[in-house]
């Protein structure tokens, strides 16, 4: 059971995230939302995010990717290296994960979350958004620990990433109908290494984030199956299995 609230003070001073409490009137922090931007943004998007979802016991944690971008187009990128297609001059996506999945899996969630305060992985979810969601499917293949759950918003797995045993984390992943990274090759390699990937394919173009309640609808399904609930539980209780 988490043993306090949140603060920057659980993390690494070299981190920049924000952290966004359960909205009131929840008496306690069940669950702990880990919010990756997509490629060229900044954490401040996602922390608006955070607190519009206003999930019920949940704390939402806004993590900046590590890396600025080059040439001063400002924003941050979660990959190992800046790389651009030739054929389109856009910078590539899949530039290998290893840095970001050390500090999300390592300084975030087992040094800060699990050891410091106390939260089983089970209760850590993961949101991204493109080359943030990359980011954290390749997080959660590395981790032969179940969590929450991952919501992967146009997003596939890394190439990077060969797993020769599927993990047990759940995944919800979200794409367009066209003009979409994710294909029926993403899906299957996704399936390889996730026992339970559930896909949502919207009615338009682009792997864009949700612009309606019924593109959101899925995601908040999701949550609700996935989210812990402390709610009728006598306080200093005790979880047995």
């Amino acid at each position: 059971m988490p043993t306090h609230n949140l603060s920057q003070a659980d993390f690494s001073t070299s981190l920049v995230l924000s952290i966004t409490p359960p909205p009131a009137p929840s008496p306690h922090t069940t669950n702990v939302l880990i919010l990756l931007h997509g490629l060229g943004d900044t954490s401040v998007s996602f922390t608006t995010l955070g607190k519009q979802l206003a999930l019920p016991e949940t704390t939402c944690i806004s993590l900046q990717a590590p890396t600025p971008l080059p040439f001063e187009l400002g924003g941050f990128h979660w990959g190992d290296d800046i790389t651009f297609d030739q054929a389109s001059g856009q910078m590539d996506f899949d530039t290998g994960f290893a840095k970001a999945v050390k500090i999300i899996k390592q300084d975030i969630i087992e040094d800060g979350l699990v050891k410091k305060c106390g939260y089983k992985p089970r209760e850590i979810m993961l949101f991204g958004f493109g080359q943030g969601s990359m980011a954290a499917l390749a997080t959660a293949a590395s981790m032969p620990e179940e969590l929450g759950g991952i919501v992967s918003i146009g997003g596939p797995l890394p190439s990077s990433n060969t797993s020769a045993n599927a993990v047990n984390t759940p995944v919800l992943i979200l794409g367009g109908s066209s003009n979409t990274l994710i294909t029926r090759t993403a899906l299957n390699k996704l399936k390889a290494a996730f026992q339970n990937v559930e896909y949502q394919k919207w009615n338009r173009a682009g792997d864009g984030m949700p612009r309606n309640r019924n593109e959101m609808l899925p995601i908040m399904r999701f949550f609700a199956r996935r989210l812990r609930s402390r709610a009728g539980v006598p306080e200093g209780s005790v979880e047995v299995g």
